[in-house]
C-alpha cells in the first residue's frame, strides 16, 4: 500500500526536473537563450495519438496494436497547459500552436482553446493582445469540428495534405483514408473563417514527388489565395522513420518545378523566426512556401519551444532530452507548498536561456540516420511533440 506506479511509457524519455531557483526574479518578456534568441513561439502538443500511419512520422510497423500510448492521467489536463502556456506568455511567446499526434482526437479539445484564448499578451495596451493561436491537423476530423474550433477562439489551421492524387494518399497515410475528405475539411474551415489556412506537404523523393504541381494546380483553382501550400523536405526526426537522405527532395528542386508550371516572385519573410521561404505566383494567384529543413538550416533565428503532451519542454524538434515541467505543475518545494507561477516561470527562463540547440546546422557531424546520439539516447518522435 502507498506505492506509486509510473507507467512505463512516461519513461520512454529521459528528462529531469527543471531546477527552480532560489530567488526567482519576475518574467520581463526578453527572455533570450546562449545565442540571442527570443522566446516568441510555443507547440503544445495535446496528444500522442493519430489516426494515420504516416510512414514518415508513424509507421505501422512500429506504432500497431500493441503499442502503448500514454495512459490519460500521464496527460496534462486543460487547466495545466493554460497555467503553463500563461507563463511562456509572461517570457515573450505571443503564439501557440496546437499539435499532436492528431490534436483533434483530444476530447473536448475546443474547450481548451477558449481557455488559451482568454489569455492576453502585454502590448501597453487596455487590456492587452490577443494570442495567435493556431491547430495543425491532419484534416480527418476538420469537416466536422472547424466551426466549433473557431467558436472556441481558433484563429487559423494548418493542415497536412501529401498528395492530391487518391491513391497515393492512401498509401502516405496507410488506413486508406480518402484525401476528398480532407479536401472538405478545408472547404469547411474556410467556411467557419480559420483563415489563411496553410497545407503542409511533405515532399518523399520517390513517392509523392509527382503530386508537388498537381496539389499547387488544385489549390490555386480550387481554393484561391485564402490557402497557402508549403512544402516541406523529409526530415529525420525521431528513430522510426527509417530516414534516407537521398529520399529527401531539396526545397531548390520543388521550386524549380513549380516555376516551369507557374512564374514565381520571392516574397519576404512574414515574421522573424519563420521557417518557410515564401514566393508569390507572378499572375497573383497566392503564393506558396518551402521549409527547407535539411539543406538549408534556419536554426539561427529559431525562436519555438515544444511542450510534449505529458508536460516534457524539448528545446528543439532533433532533441534527445527534455526537461519534465509537469513535475513542478504537479509537485512540491521543499517547504511542501506546491510550486508557484513565480517559481515554475523562473525555471522555464533558466532553461531557455541555457539553450544553445542547433540542431540542423550541425546535422553532417551526427547521426542524422538513426536518430541515435553516441550516448545512445535517441531522437524524440516528432508524433509525442509536434512538427
Amino acid at each position: 500500500m502507498g506505492e506509486t506506479v509510473i507507467p512505463l511509457a512516461d519513461l520512454r524519455y529521459a528528462a529531469a526536473q527543471p531546477r527552480v531557483p532560489e530567488n526567482p526574479a519576475p518574467a520581463s518578456g526578453l527572455l533570450a537563450d546562449r545565442l540571442g534568441r527570443p522566446l516568441r513561439d510555443l507547440r503544445i502538443s495535446v496528444t500522442d495519438r493519430c489516426n494515420f500511419r504516416c510512414s514518415y512520422c508513424m509507421p505501422k510497423d512500429v506504432f500497431d496494436k500493441d503499442y502503448k500510448f500514454l495512459p490519460q492521467t500521464s496527460l496534462l489536463s486543460f487547466e495545466e497547459i493554460t497555467r503553463t502556456a500563461r507563463l511562456f506568455v509572461a517570457h515573450g511567446v505571443t503564439k501557440l500552436r496546437l499539435t499532436g499526434g492528431e490534436p483533434l482526437l483530444r476530447k473536448h479539445v475546443e474547450l481548451l482553446i477558449a481557455q488559451l484564448a482568454a489569455i492576453r499578451v502585454d502590448d501597453g495596451t487596455p487590456g492587452g493582445a490577443p494570442l495567435d493561436i493556431t491547430l495543425t491537423t491532419n484534416g480527418s476530423l476538420l469537416a466536422r469540428k472547424a466551426q466549433a474550433l473557431r467558436n472556441a477562439g481558433l484563429q487559423r489551421v494548418t493542415v497536412s495534405l501529401d498528395a492530391l492524387d487518391d491513391a497515393t494518399f492512401r498509401r502516405m497515410n496507410d488506413v486508406d483514408f480518402p484525401v476528398a475528405d480532407v479536401l472538405a475539411g478545408i472547404e469547411a474551415a474556410l467556411k467557419a473563417g480559420l483563415a489563411p489556412i496553410k497545407i503542409n506537404m511533405v515532399v518523399k523523393r520517390g513517392t509523392n514527388d509527382q503530386q508537388i504541381v498537381p496539389l499547387a494546380r488544385h489549390v490555386r483553382e480550387r481554393f484561391g489565395p485564402g490557402v497557402v501550400l508549403r512544402f516541406i523536405e523529409y526530415m529525420d526526426v525521431g528513430a522510426s522513420n527509417g530516414w534516407r537522405m537521398d529520399e529527401v527532395l531539396p526545397s531548390a528542386q520543388v521550386v524549380q518545378q513549380l516555376s516551369a508550371a507557374f512564374p514565381l516572385e520571392p516574397l519576404a519573410a512574414a515574421a522573424p523566426g519563420e521557417t518557410a521561404q515564401r514566393w508569390r505566383y507572378a499572375d497573383g494567384g497566392g503564393e506558396v512556401g518551402v521549409i527547407s529543413s535539411v539543406t538549408q538550416a534556419f536554426c539561427g533565428d529559431c525562436n519555438r519551444a515544444r511542450l510534449s503532451t505529458e508536460g516534457k519542454l524539448f528545446m528543439c524538434l532533433f532533441a534527445h532530452r527534455g526537461h519534465d515541467l509537469r513535475a513542478l505543475l504537479r509537485g512540491h518545494a521543499v517547504d511542501g507548498q506546491p510550486w508557484s507561477d513565480a517559481q515554475i516561470a523562473a525555471a522555464i527562463g533558466l532553461i531557455w536561456g541555457e539553450r544553445d540547440d542547433r540542431y540542423s546546422a550541425l546535422r553532417s557531424a551526427v547521426q542524422a540516420d538513426t536518430g541515435v546520439a553516441s550516448s545512445g539516447e535517441r531522437r524524440v518522435e516528432m508524433h509525442y511533440i509536434g512538427g
